[in-house]
């Protein structure tokens, strides 16, 4: 079984099959930037600390179950362009206000 071609392109590049350790922390550091990235441009809304607080560690938590399917699925890439999605819809939406 060809293992290393199963592997995701963040993975990959991570070489999580070469350096398990640093690769699967890295990867994980990854998913959850672009986690945050994704949530604060597409379902953030103004909250009190401690509700923040609580979101993000649900937020990390979610990110450790992630990074295992990680490691075979597109799960970051899919994060990935989810986060450039929303980073134009808000770019669009912010430049209709300004016309009007």
């Amino acid at each position: 079984m060809d293992v290393i071609g199963r592997l995701s392109f963040f993975a990959s590049l991570y070489n999580v099959h070469e350096q398990p350790t640093k690769g699967m922390w890295l990867l994980y550091v990854t998913i959850i930037v672009l986690s945050i990235i994704v949530y604060r441009l597409g379902f953030a809304r103004e909250l009190p600390l401690l509700k923040n607080v609580v979101i993000y560690a649900l937020l990390v938590l979610g990110c450790t179950i992630l990074t295992f399917f990680a490691v075979f699925l597109p799960v970051a890439e899919g994060l990935l362009v989810a986060a450039i999605v929303l980073m134009i819809y808000k770019w669009r939406l912010r430049r209709e206000g300004e016309r009007a």
